[in-house]
């Protein structure tokens, strides 16, 4: 099989790292007012080159920063669009806990327009182009994410009399992110989408009915502003998309298979390759595999971020010959099912775990394709 030069490689990772201690007590002191901004970005920039290194050691094409700077990846990109929230519940930010139970679904608040005004993510993405050499990836929320953890309610709460402006203030905005990454040199996106893989989950289904949502008839909205999105995004730019139940502090937040969204979310939104999760058997078979058109690709999110036990490598084999019924071998790709560390406190594993468990992808990658 030929070595794939651009993404996705055939060895991922989704983006979030595990924050070494130090850095999370230096960010409770700067939360106090006890250091200032340049201690904590000095020490956000040596821990980056840590992380960095990592990726290089274990044997990954791709770099992310791990998301050091970021509380959340969720948070930290919408707050930087306006009065916005989108990781409270009951007013407060949504913690981790009690892991590998269903956690509290968060809620958005919208409290300004979707407005952007300055780059997000080039500071990000210069950073670890200036220290590494392997492909830098920005990982970015999806479109939809806001609007799915509120609803009209919370768009026409306070900030707007019309969705549909909400919705062009939006895609403006991606479009524009997009586009200052792509000045910068950026070549490589991955947007994290919330909404699509819990569409299957009659308790997530039951909750968009009670706010007066009907959910198949979103799926086919969120396609609609996410292919508005794709279309104004640069041609030199790789973007795929990583589709989430949810992932803090070891909890989920949805399950259900990819039954309800597959043949829609593969063949009429206009996304190049897909990060599935399919780390447990809450993801469903892969018989929803068989909808995914001959010119995507699909990485399979089969190793858990959430649960420190190491997966046996044979038994991933297995899996990925099974998904191969459905989507041809040269087409597949092995990854973590999402980050390690979606919120700063992190999955509860060990930085070894996490190690071994990139590692182990990467093995994987070589003895099934030659390739990483």
């Amino acid at each position: 099989m030929l070595a794939l030069t651009h993404p996705p490689f055939r060895a991922e990772h989704i983006g979030s790292l595990l924050r070494p201690t130090r850095l999370l007590e230096l960010r409770d002191k700067f939360g106090r007012g006890e250091i200032d901004q340049d201690t904590l970005t000095r020490a956000e920039n040596d821990a980056i080159k840590d992380a960095l290194a990592l990726q290089q050691r274990v044997g990954l094409k791709l770099a992310t920063d791990g998301e050091f700077r970021r509380r959340s990846y969720h948070s930290f990109f919408y707050r930087q669009l306006g009065e916005l929230s989108i990781d409270t519940v009951a007013g407060e930010d949504a913690k981790g806990g009690n892991a590998g139970r269903r956690g509290t679904q968060p809620v958005a608040v919208i409290n300004s327009r979707v407005t952007w005004t300055k780059p997000i993510n080039v500071a990000d993405f210069t950073f670890i182009k200036a220290h590494t050499a392997l492909t830098p990836k920005i990982t970015i929320p999806g479109p939809c994410a806001l609007h799915f953890r509120g609803g009209n309610a919370a768009v026409l709460a306070s900030a707007y009399r019309d969705v549909d402006q909400f919705w062009d203030d939006t895609v403006e905005a991606f479009g524009k992110e997009l586009g200052a990454l792509a000045e910068a040199g950026c070549r490589y996106v991955q947007i994290d989408e919330t909404a699509f893989a819990k569409f299957g989950d009659p308790d997530v289904q039951a909750a968009l009915a009670a706010r007066g949502d009907d959910w198949s008839e979103l799926i086919d909205t969120y396609i609609a502003v996410t292919n508005r999105v794709l279309a104004a995004a640069p041609p030199t730019m790789a973007i795929g998309m990583h589709l989430c139940r949810g992932n803090r502090g070891g909890q989920w937040h949805a399950e259900g298979s990819y039954d309800s969204v597959a043949e829609r979310l593969f063949n009429a939104l206009n996304i190049p390759f897909y990060f599935l999760e399919y780390d447990t058997p809450r993801a469903g078979t892969f018989t929803p595999l068989r909808f995914v058109p001959r010119h995507k690709r699909i990485v399979l999110g089969l190793v858990s971020s959430k649960m420190p036990a190491l997966e046996r490598k044979d038994d991933l084999k297995a899996r990925v010959e099974d998904a191969a019924r459905f989507v041809e071998l040269d087409r597949l790709a092995v990854s973590p099912q999402c980050g390690f560390a979606s919120v700063d406190t992190g999955n509860p594993i060990s930085p070894q775990v996490q190690e071994d468990k990139l590692k182990l992808v990467v093995e994987l990658t070589r003895e099934i394709w030659g390739d990483t």
